[in-house]
């Protein structure tokens, strides 16, 4: 029953048979890789186990090939990401050889190379990225329902539907709770890996609702005093809410505060408030974190100290196992258990034992070079109008929040594509001169791309 993962492959071919390339992208790629989850698998003895979104993707990357790939224009994004990608597949497989290591091969390679290359590629116009986060979001917003009955009666509708098709591969997918709350993941398995994907749906929310990309009210659907734009805006919020996840929630502010900065007449002094602002609140929380933290698991007071202790204990503990294999890291399951510690809820520890401290390095260098580029662009562009509707600084803020975020938490699944796609749809803008291409136009004009001037018919 497990081929149904092949499903969407099937829709992507008749996508771009009726329509086209790009069509199917949004249409097909995008709701698959939000709507349905990451741990259901076709599994063929000795070939690789595609995903839904892995499915989906590999038509559209083989005709995206065929028609422009030879017109590519590299630039550093590329770099980064092709390094982080290389370094994580080679290390699996010098740490546990091409039988063990093929599945992460192929994630690689269809959730991590493959999204941000068509992501650049096919996200080339202003209306290209409308119409992209408007798809997101709309999905993620119709995932309400099932969010609010997660929540309520503390059992996963995704599970209690995919587990018939998939039996015992969501096993280790079970509904947490917080505060006596259920937290509620949808389809990613762990509230922890839909708080990141609602951190990121939320902020592309906010730049459409900001910019007015949203028409003023649903065909059908009406709530007295609220437009479709706010409507959208409070279910975003409501499920990042329910998911009770404190670090991408904590992220979810920090994202807010680095998009504050275009929100000024004059980003550059808005930017130094700003990062006053941060770093008198910052230091101090940080040094209260720590001693918060510092009790150890034993002497915590309550499950939440219990958890911030656990979280230092990591660090303390798993350092120095990860600079025993410091180059190329112990392999995804091969690196010593520390008794009573199985989960490791910081993602740049949790790459340096499976990947090396380079892939850590890697990934921490393409975040702060994303933010960097992003934010000199919104400067150079100053302030866009309507106030906030840069999407320089909205993407540089969320990826400030999703920097914090795995710091405290896991990062897998469905979150591992969407961050190389956002990252692809961040490199296109850039490329394509980014806020300085716009100005201070709302209006959803078509840019001439500077990378990738292919169009799909």
């Amino acid at each position: 029953m497990s081929i149904v993962a092949l499903f969407p492959a099937l829709l992507s071919i008749l996508w771009i048979v009726r329509g086209s390339c790009r069509k199917a992208y949004m249409d097909i790629y995008v709701v698959t890789l939000i709507a349905l989850p990451s741990w259901c698998r076709f599994i063929v003895p000795g070939l690789p186990d595609p995903t839904f979104d892995e499915a989906a993707i590999l038509p559209i990357a083989a005709v995206f090939a065929w028609q422009g790939l030879r017109r590519w224009r590299f630039s550093l994004g590329d770099l980064l990401v092709l390094l982080f990608v290389v370094q994580v597949g080679y290390s699996e497989y010098e740490t546990a050889g091409f039988k063990e290591a093929q599945n992460l091969l192929f994630d690689m390679l269809a959730g991590g190379l493959l999204p941000y290359v068509l992501a650049k590629g096919l996200i080339q116009s202003d209306a290209d990225r409308v119409l992209f986060a408007k798809r997101m979001v709309l999905v993620l917003a119709c995932m309400i329902p099932l969010f609010l009955i997660e929540a309520r009666l503390g059992f996963n509708p995704h599970r209690f539907v995919f587990d018939r098709f998939f039996p015992g591969q969501g096993a280790g997918w079970v509904t947490t709770f917080r505060y006596g709350f259920a937290r509620a993941a949808g389809p990613y398995g762990h509230a922890i890996l839909a708080g990141i994907m609602l951190l990121v749906g939320l902020h592309l929310q906010l730049w459409l609702h900001r910019r007015g990309a949203w028409e003023a009210q649903f065909r059908r659907f009406q709530i007295p005093g609220l437009n479709k734009a706010q409507i959208i805006t409070i279910i975003v919020v409501a499920q990042l809410a329910l998911t009770w996840v404190r670090g991408p929630q904590m992220g979810a502010i920090l994202a807010a505060a680095v998009c504050l900065i275009g929100a000024g007449v004059n980003p550059r002094k808005r930017a130094r408030w700003v990062a006053a602002a941060i770093l008198f609140i910052g230091i101090p929380a940080a040094i209260a974190g720590y001693s918060y933290a510092s009790v150890g698991r034993a002497a915590a007071k309550d499950a939440s100290q219990e958890s911030a202790a656990y979280r230092k204990e990591l660090i303390d503990k798993y350092v120095g196992v990860a600079l025993e294999h410091t180059a190329l890291g112990w392999g995804r399951n091969g690196w010593p258990k520390v008794p009573g510690m199985p989960s490791i809820d910081n993602y740049y520890l949790l790459l340096s034992l499976m990947h090396g401290v380079p892939a850590a390095a890697l990934l921490l260098t393409l975040l702060a070079a994303m933010i960097t580029r992003l934010l000199r662009n919104g400067m150079k562009a100053g302030m866009m109008r309507p106030k906030g509707s840069s999407l320089s600084f909205r993407l540089a803020g969320i990826y400030a929040g999703l920097a914090f975020s795995v710091l405290t938490v896991y990062m897998g699944d469905n979150v591992i594509p969407l961050f190389f796609t956002l990252t692809g749809f961040a490199e296109s803008y850039l490329c394509a001169g980014g806020d300085l291409a716009l100005g201070s136009a709302t209006t959803l004009a078509t840019p001439k791309a500077k990378c990738f001037a292919v169009v799909f018919a």
